[in-house]
């Protein structure tokens, strides 16, 4: 019995050479970057509280708009990925040039709404907080850094649109070295711009703006010379734009699949805003202490969020070539493997839990706080990871109007009005609250087993011949 379930969920040497092929490389391009993002937050924190306000402000709306791109291009990624993985170099390039066409679109409304919008936007955040002379001051540096930062957009989606379609045709190390090379790029011009150093100008938070935008064209640079440098290994770049025109019958099947993904990162970040909001209803020490929890746990998650990622290019792949039955077998050992990673990432996390609080300038009470929430985090993160990979395997079968259900649909309906009905018709404090919403995605793990057991997400979308899942599953 135990060979029998040891053959079931655990794979050989060159499986785990396999999916750490593919994860590895993400895991350190985010891993660093989130290090990175980090330092830079304590780094602008040193100017001041009006500048830090400022470039936090602007950073949370840019992520709205980084989640809209990031589930734009993972549409058309899953096509990419299956394309490849049947062989189909000309289905890759209609895809590449999908992601160009829709990212063009949302950068133009991005650029236009925070032209046209940025003082009332911003304002949202500063309403009512500190005296007017401390709102004016944020506001001005927001505006500033805002304005700046745009200028960044257009080479982050293209960069998006490259990493991501070499990331699907399994070239995962060049992303990943053009990644380190810019959060390097960044820190180096965030250390020069915002303090003036070695003769530079002292430009405070403008420097930081600058140099996020230097690091960005420095990321671009690097995969697309790459991808057109290198036209043996990368045949779908080629003639990429010749002509920018899809074929209208895939457009249209690429775009039906794109577009639950893009809301689908967008109300996730809405929801995820509001619980943040439930939280401080607590009181500011709540607030702080939310705030180093998640600069933190960022730094680990990117454990479950690289392996969830290896989950929905190797099984897209797989479904792309019709190996549904290895694509089963495949997924089921890739989330054991996930979680059973993330049970010791988990671990050292809440076992160092009350040592991280300490390297911030704040009161005991924060870090009391701070250090419970991150054992939470810790100890929950298997549950996360197993969710991040049931998401990644209905994406992976194109079932983009699925996995909007299963995760933001799951966190607007269920999480957010939970945590809102405990805090305003209770008394319980925040500690408790805090694990019960981390508690809740027990509900999604369980919706996660019952939909990939019935095997809907096994699902060829760059053929149009398809088999019924269970019957897959039956057999596997």
């Amino acid at each position: 019995m135990f060979a029998a379930l040891k053959n079931r969920y655990i794979g050989d040497k060159r499986f785990y050479r396999m999916a750490l092929a593919v994860a590895v490389p993400i895991m350190i391009q985010n891993g660093i970057t989130q290090f990175v993002g980090m330092l830079d937050n304590i780094m602008v924190g040193r100017l001041g509280t009006a500048q830090m306000a400022g470039v936090s402000i602007v950073n949370t709306l840019i992520f709205v708009f980084n989640l809209a791109i990031f589930g734009a291009v993972s549409g058309a990624g899953i096509f990419g990925a299956q394309f490849y993985g049947s062989g189909n170099h000309t289905g890759v390039r209609n895809a590449f040039r999908f992601k160009l066409l829709i990212g063009a679109v949302l950068t133009a409304i991005g650029v236009s709404v925070f032209l046209l919008l940025d003082e009332p936007l911003i304002m949202l955040y500063l309403h009512g907080e500190g005296s007017p002379q401390e709102i004016e001051a944020s506001l001005g540096y927001a505006r500033e850094y805002l304005h700046i930062l745009l200028l960044g957009l257009a080479p982050f989606v293209l960069t998006q649109c490259y990493a991501g379609t070499l990331r699907e045709s399994g070239q995962t190390v060049v992303p990943m070295v053009a990644g380190v090379i810019s959060v390097f790029v960044n820190l180096l011009f965030n250390t020069l711009l915002i303090f003036g150093l070695i003769g530079f100008p002292a430009l405070g938070s403008a420097g930081a703006a600058i140099a996020t935008v230097i690091a960005r064209f420095v990321e671009l640079a690097i995969v697309m010379l790459w991808a057109h440098l290198h036209p043996k290994k990368c045949p779908y770049f080629v003639g990429a734009y010749r002509s920018l025109r899809i074929p209208k019958e895939l457009f249209f099947r690429i775009l039906w699949k794109t577009l639950p993904l893009m809301f689908n990162e967008t109300l996730w970040a809405g929801g995820m805003a509001l619980l943040s909001q439930a939280y401080s209803v607590h009181g500011y020490d709540v607030v702080a202490a939310d705030n180093i929890c998640r600069t933190i746990s960022n730094v680990f998650n990117v454990a479950f969020l690289a392996l969830s990622n290896a989950i929905g290019i190797i099984v897209g792949q797989l479904l792309g070539a019709n190996k549904r039955k290895e694509a089963v077998d495949t997924d089921r050992k890739l989330i054991f493997f996930c979680v059973a990673v993330c049970v010791g990432v988990g671990g050292v996390l809440a076992a160092v839990s009350p040592l991280f609080p300490q390297i911030y300038n704040t009161t005991d009470a924060i870090r009391s706080i701070a250090a419970k929430f991150i054992l939470i985090v810790g100890l929950c993160m298997p549950i996360n990871s197993f969710a991040s990979a049931c998401y990644f395997t209905l994406r992976s079968g194109g079932k983009t109007l699925i996995t909007f259900f299963f995760d933001s649909f799951y966190v607007c309906v269920l999480t957010v009005p939970l945590a809102m009905l405990l805090t305003y018709t209770t008394g319980i404090s925040i500690v408790p609250l805090y694990l019960i919403c981390q508690l809740v995605d027990l509900g999604k793990c369980a919706v996660g087993v019952i939909l990939i057991k019935k095997g809907i997400w096994i699902h060829n979308i760059v053929e149009e011949q398809h088999n019924e899942g269970h019957e897959i599953l039956s057999e596997a």
